[in-house]
């Protein structure tokens, strides 16, 4: 019989997989803008956000470093374009609001641990497991996971902006691995983008779990991911494991 191989090292996603937003961001940013004389409906406001995240994203990946951009900057263009599209013309108005959502979104409070999150990291550190955070996030991430409580649980953060190198890139994970200094078998990374987690640790030759919300998965994706790679929530990802042990990942 082969010798079983033993996960060695997890790595993790964070928005959506171990910590959401506490409201919605149309919510948020109407708030905000109520408390600074502006009446905009939260519903156009999430409409806005997301198309302008979307060509943002687009135009100007991973906050736009390659362009010259801070995420800072990156982001108050998505505040100030979003209430732009939303109906608000008027930028000096926008400004000040812009960047108290910056400074908001940096706070613990903005943020809610997942549940089973820090059950399930505490479970993975008893069985001696190294874990690293892999995140397509900003500078911000260190201060919200510490905040929050859950910076004490990884070894070491990597995000997008600190290595240059967003998911699914496999620089990142590669990354991972030579910090953790372990091989890509004996690793295995949970995130909610099929994409950017699932598919981008696999390529590497990680294995990988991807977590899904209440909401049925893509017919595509579903059929492309092995039903013991599915987590409903972060309480299975412990028995998947057990089960995980010996598999050799998908390249």
């Amino acid at each position: 019989m082969a010798r079983q191989l033993q996960i060695r090292l997890m790595t993790w996603d964070v928005k959506d997989t171990l910590l959401r937003l506490r409201r919605p961001v149309g919510e948020e940013y109407a708030t905000k803008a109520r408390a600074h004389g502006l009446e905009v409906e939260a519903t156009a406001l999430g409409q806005a956000f997301r198309q302008v995240y979307k060509a943002q994203s687009h135009s100007f990946p991973n906050y736009g470093l390659s362009h010259g951009l801070t995420s800072r900057q990156w982001w108050l263009d998505v505040v100030l374009q979003t209430f732009h599209l939303a109906g608000v013309r008027d930028a000096q108005a926008i400004a000040p609001i812009a960047n108290q959502l910056y400074e908001d979104f940096s706070r613990p409070c903005s943020w809610q641990v997942l549940e089973g999150a820090e059950n399930t990291l505490r479970g993975c550190r008893t069985r001696g497991l190294k874990l690293a955070v892999v995140s397509n996030f900003d500078r911000r991430l260190e201060e919200i996971l510490v905040g929050v409580g859950l910076r004490e649980h990884f070894d070491f953060v990597l995000t997008s902006e600190a290595t240059g190198w967003p998911k699914p890139d496999p620089r990142i994970f590669h990354e991972a691995l030579r910090l953790a200094n372990v091989e890509p078998a004996v690793a295995a990374h949970i995130g909610d983008s099929y994409r950017c987690d699932y598919q981008g640790a696999r390529a590497v030759g990680m294995h990988s779990f991807l977590v899904v919300g209440p909401e049925p998965l893509d017919p595509t994706v579903r059929d492309s991911v092995p039903k013991e790679h599915i987590l409903p929530s972060l309480s299975h990802l412990l028995p998947a494991l057990d089960c995980l042990e010996g598999s050799t990942p998908g390249l």
